[in-house]
Order: C-alpha cells, then sequence, then structure tokens
C-alpha cells in the first residue's frame, strides 16, 4: 500500500481543517485527522440513501433533502432507487466538497450530481430546514453522529429546538434520518420526545469484523 498523499486541504468556517487525500486507487476526506468517508468504506452511506428511498415507495414525486455530500455515495444510493420524479436537495457547506464531486472525484459514486433530479445549495444544512420547505424525507449526513460533530454549529440540529425545526420542514409522514458512527439514548429520546416514531438500524459492515454504524429512521407522526 502507497502512503498517503495529501491532495488538499481547505479550513472551514470554525477553523477546522479538512483534507482529501488519496492512497492506491482510494480517497478520503477527514477533518481534524478525524476519518468522515472513503471510497474504500461507504457501505453504511449506501445504506442510508437506499432505506429512505425505499421507505419513499409509493410517493410518486417526493421531494428529498441530503445534508452533507460527501463523496457523493448517499446521493447515489437514493437516486438508484428514487422515481423519476422524484427533486433532490443537496445541502453542502463546503463548495470544495462539491467541486471535487464535480471533478474527477465524481465518477467514484457514478456522478449523482449530473443527474437532473439534483439540485445543490452551497449552505448550512440548517439554515435551508429554517425555510420550512415542506420535504418527503431529510438526511443528515455532515457529522460523525449527534455525539461526534464535524462542524460545530451542528449541535443545533440534533437537539430538541433543532429536530423541532426539522419536524415543521417534513410533511405529515415525512422521515428524518440520521447517519452516526456511535449509538446515542439521549438523542433516541429527544426524538421521541418533540414527535417522531423512531427506529434506529444497524448498518451492516461492508467487511467482515469492519466497524458499525447506526442510522436513525424517525418518521413525523
Amino acid at each position: 500500500m502507497k502512503p498517503d498523499v495529501v491532495l488538499e486541504r481547505v479550513t472551514l468556517p470554525d477553523g477546522k481543517e479538512m483534507v482529501l487525500t488519496r492512497w492506491d486507487e482510494h480517497v478520503a476526506i477527514s477533518v481534524d485527522g478525524r476519518s468522515l468517508m472513503s471510497s474504500h468504506e461507504h457501505g453504511s452511506e449506501d445504506e442510508l440513501g437506499r432505506v429512505i428511498a425505499e421507505r419513499l415507495d409509493g410517493v410518486r414525486a417526493p421531494r428529498v433533502l441530503i445534508g452533507g455530500l460527501g463523496l457523493g455515495y448517499t446521493l447515489r444510493a437514493a437516486l438508484d432507487r428514487l422515481p423519476a420524479a422524484a427533486r433532490v436537495v443537496v445541502a453542502e457547506l463546503v463548495p470544495a466538497v462539491v467541486r471535487w464531486n464535480q471533478g474527477e472525484h465524481g465518477a467514484l459514486a457514478g456522478r449523482p450530481l449530473a443527474d437532473p433530479r439534483v439540485e445543490v445549495i452551497i449552505d448550512d444544512v440548517g439554515r435551508v430546514i429554517a425555510k420550512r420547505r415542506k420535504y418527503d424525507a431529510i438526511l443528515l449526513d455532515v457529522d460523525n453522529g449527534p455525539d461526534a460533530l464535524t462542524h460545530d454549529a451542528n449541535a443545533r440540529l440534533y437537539k430538541r429546538a433543532g429536530l423541532l425545526r426539522v419536524k415543521a420542514a417534513l410533511r405529515a409522514g415525512g422521515l428524518l434520518a440520521v447517519w452516526s458512527a456511535f449509538p446515542s439514548r439521549t438523542f433516541t429520546m429527544w426524538l421521541t420526545e418533540v414527535g417522531f416514531t423512531v427506529e434506529k438500524l444497524r448498518a451492516t459492515p461492508t467487511t467482515p469484523g469492519g466497524p458499525r454504524y447506526y442510522i436513525w429512521v424517525a418518521r413525523r407522526s
């Protein structure tokens, strides 16, 4: 295995450093030394997109908001299952991440940004949610979970007030999905307290013995 090669460094609004690296044929994104995603291990991101798209079967023209673009795998998996009339808004805070996906690294996930159903907004997903446009599903993949933030300001997404804003942006019966590297009983409790029906899934590891990830699927009552 060849050593990691740093392709680009980007400073985030809160001063943390995001790094895009390559090793062998793979690329990865990390923040302050903590790995966020890679082309080597993306099964849980695939599952996040697929699980929600499956639960939207029967909705003729679903409107979906995805917070966090990453390397495009969650978006790709959702698009592969969603109908032709679907509309998917991707909110990505970091312009460089969009540029990486528009460039050569977009091929890793099959260039999902080229799909005409997709609209990209370079903005904080919390601000997009606050506009209260009605969605059938909102997917959050902007951190390593409610207890492991990439961007400190994201804490407001996962607390009761933030979850109430998410609820207001969902249609009746709409879905919130949150990806996490860690379980959190507190987050599950908060979802329930603000009026969601909650299911917590364990994503299947891509490789035997690989890390386990978690996906909350919360339906607006």
